[in-house]
């Protein structure tokens, strides 16, 4: 039995399965474990220069790659002037990184009490090595965390270590997708455990619920930042606990709400326990809530008056909102939480019913627990994740503020952004350096500043199109290469040969569609009239082609319905091969198709998207967004990068408005502005709106932005409330929140 409190804690990197790799490159070791290499392409070039074949083979794993390497390879590197002369140099960048002292937070608040930020999320996308997540949440906090560790905002993240992530997406050859487990080898991934003093992983117990549910902690460096990471697949657990973190997004209701329970009360138990000590929490979600729970009881315990404890939490806390679809806001039924919580509810000091209440979603009262509810209640800073969200989620969640017009609703909104040193591919970045470095050679540190991206008007049209056509042929070949080895594991069917987009044209105007498959992101919206689309598909001079991928929920079987329709119109001769279908979308998948296609469609039924942030990538890249003006697009789109378009909010099954709407787009302006060549064969006026794409796009959709105005808006006004245990005093100076919250029912 492990102990399961610890006095002391500590992570090591298990030196002594290196012993192959020489001292004088030893530092390859340290690098692979921290993810810093993931978004320096220059680093990662390190390991792909040591043995091309197993970094493929690994899929990028550099603890994998490093373990089952060769020593021949490692001498032979060691023995290399050119090598040693990039290790160097990619070693002394990462040391001097890893330095606090040089951040952009440090700069900025210097001789300041650390105001460290305990950000939970219930999946993080941070490399294909560490399949943690599930979609565009996930890899919004892939980028979270990433930002706040390159402006050395002090971070601590929690999640899940899911011992099968995410599903794998097999597609059978009806198009019905299967979902297929696939179990990560953690012993070789970047991901170390947390040790106690006694030389054993560290195991908490989960406080106040019975029967015990334990976790076991492991710890992924990202650059500065700390990710945490529970398990409960641990001998301790009972056989029916061990499976709460299998996987993401648990399709039984009662799992569901267990893994909450384990993230939110366990995650905050975790951070007292290794000594964490934090200022405010920042929920990604509503599925870490009940750490509030925790937080609150600590401080009853302690002996804080009811009133003051609950102040303290809410004004600690910051909640971000991420969706306006009813269905993707957990709420758990009576009955259920008092299974759970009716032996925890005394310690809040709170009846049942005023426990419940909390909970309590006015539009639907009585319904159960609302999690998304809880944690407006529970928390003083709201947040949307783009301005047309932060309109929507006011007006939504207004009765919780019965006193307030919707447009006074304390619900704000940080407009997303991705992280552009894991987005913006190599090669155009490689191209953008050419033209910034003379000029402004430090613009890696300051991208989010729109003057500078104005050096892009400097890139001649025939350098930015070959390098996008470079890209495109990438995304070809990588679609190629899948088929071909599937085909060699004798999975693939010959019927699927066009469906898997082997008869894609490299010349064609090509459209890519990748979100997950639920249904009010429409992505059958072209489909809606056959003969139009074979028309535009199949035009002699002009033709079009698209590129399809995303997953369906394992629950969600109408997903499924419209992926499985969408396969058998990638099957059918009438569209000639031009419609494709790419298996097992993800985030490796995800960087060939931003990079790659010439533009990026999103169909959303408007008003149901938040945000939608493959679209950032895409634009950043000079992929011309064409897309409901919804989510982020409402602001991005400015007439000259890219198309945008209202859209209607149809009946259910009506759609034809908006499905005519983008076949008047394409063939009266996507489709003739794309094939409009001169002698050089360049598109020069489609090269004109990359530029604009990629100048309006870059710098204020990134993650670094995004983070600048969490840092500026909410972070720094905790400073007005006392810790509780195991969290910090903010030393910050700012804007400190008004008086008491309006009523809220």
């Amino acid at each position: 039995m492990r102990q399961i409190m610890p006095v002391a804690m500590k992570t090591e990197i298990p030196y002594d399965r290196f012993a192959h790799v020489p001292e004088r490159i030893f530092g390859l070791v340290d690098l692979a474990y921290n993810l810093w290499w993931s978004w320096h392409s220059s680093a990662s070039v390190l390991f792909k220069m040591l043995n091309r074949a197993e970094w493929k083979m690994s899929r990028h794993n550099p603890v994998r790659m490093l373990l089952d390497t060769p020593p021949r390879f490692f001498e032979r590197a060691a023995a290399n002037p050119e090598y040693l002369r990039r290790y160097d140099i990619i070693m002394h960048r990462f040391g001097e990184y890893m330095v606090p002292g040089t951040s952009w937070f440090a700069q900025h608040y210097p001789s300041r009490t650390p105001l460290t930020i305990a950000y939970l999320s219930s999946e993080f996308g941070l490399h294909h090595s560490l399949p943690f997540y599930a979609g565009g949440l996930g890899i919004l906090a892939g980028d979270h965390v990433k930002a706040s560790s390159d402006l050395g905002v002090p971070t601590v993240a929690v999640g899940f270590m899911y011992a099968e992530g995410y599903l794998h997406q097999h597609i059978e050859a009806d198009g019905w997708q299967k979902n297929v487990a696939e179990i990560l080898d953690r012993d070789a991934a970047p991901v170390l455990r947390v040790m106690g003093d006694d030389g054993k992983q560290l195991v908490v117990q989960v406080p106040l619920i019975d029967p015990p549910i334990y976790v076991a902690v492991w710890k992924v460096q990202v650059g500065r930042v700390p990710l945490y990471l529970l398990d409960t697949h641990i001998d301790e657990n009972l056989p029916e606990n061990r499976n709460i973190s299998h996987r993401l997004y648990l399709k039984e209701l009662e799992c569901r709400l267990r893994q909450e329970l384990v993230l939110g009360i366990g995650g905050r138990k975790v951070l007292h326990t290794l000594g964490v000590e934090y200022s405010a929490m920042h929920l990604n979600e509503g599925h870490s809530a009940f750490s509030l729970l925790e937080r609150l009881r600590e401080r009853l315990v302690a002996g804080m008056p009811p009133d003051e404890a609950r102040e303290q939490v809410r004004g600690t806390s910051v909640f971000t909102t991420h969706t306006p679809v009813p269905a993707a806001h957990d709420v758990f039924p009576e009955d259920l939480m008092a299974k759970y919580f009716r032996s925890y509810c005394p310690s809040l000091d709170l009846a049942w019913d005023e426990f419940m209440a909390l909970g309590d979603d006015p539009h639907n009262p009585g319904a159960g627990f609302n999690m998304t509810a809880f944690a407006l209640r529970m928390s003083r800073f709201h947040n949307g994740v783009s301005k047309k969200h932060g309109e929507v989620a006011r007006e939504m969640w207004q009765p919780l503020w019965p006193d307030l017009p919707p447009e006074e609703v304390p619900i704000d909104a940080v407009t997303n952004g991705v992280h552009v040193p894991t987005w913006l591919n190599h090669r155009i970045e490689a191209l953008i350096d050419r033209y910034m470095d003379p000029v402004y050679p430090n613009w890696r540190e300051d991208y989010d500043n729109p003057i500078i991206w104005e050096v892009v008007d400097e890139i001649p049209d025939e350098e930015l199109w070959r390098e996008h056509q470079w890209l495109k042929m990438k995304l070809f070949s990588r679609i190629r290469d899948r088929k071909r080895r599937k085909w060699a594991g004798h999975q693939g069917e010959p019927a699927n040969l066009a469906a898997e987009g082997l008869m894609l044209d490299t010349s064609a105007l090509t459209i890519g569609f990748a979100r997950r498959f639920a249904e009010y992101k429409r992505a059958d919206l072209i489909f809606e009239d056959l003969d139009r689309l074979d028309r535009i598909v199949n035009n002699r001079w002009r033709p079009v082609q698209f590129i399809f991928a995303g997953k369906a929920h394992p629950a969600d079987d109408r997903g499924k319905r419209i992926l499985q329709k969408i396969y058998q119109y990638s099957q059918d001769p009438r569209f000639g091969g031009r419609i494709a279908f790419i298996e097992d979308y993800g985030e490796q998948v995800a960087r060939y198709m931003v990079h790659g296609v010439d533009v990026w469609m999103n169909t959303p039924v408007p008003l149901m998207e938040a945000s939608g942030t493959s679209g950032m990538k895409a634009g950043m890249n000079g992929v011309l967004n064409l897309s409901v003006l919804d989510g982020w697009w409402v602001e991005g789109y400015n007439g000259r990068n890219g198309w945008g378009f209202e859209g209607h909010a149809a009946s259910p099954g009506d759609n034809r408005a908006d499905a005519e709407t983008i076949y008047d787009l394409i063939e009266n302006e996507v489709a003739p502005l794309y094939y409009s060549r001169t002698m050089d064969d360049v598109p020069h006026k489609w090269v004109r709106m990359m530029r604009e794409s990629i100048k309006s796009i870059a710098p204020q959709y990134c993650s670094l932005r995004m983070l600048k105005e969490y840092v500026t808006r909410y972070y720094p006004s905790v400073c007005r409330y006392a810790a509780g245990p195991g969290e910090q005093l903010a030393g910050l100076e700012g804007v400190c929140p008004p008086g008491p919250a309006p009523r809220m029912r």
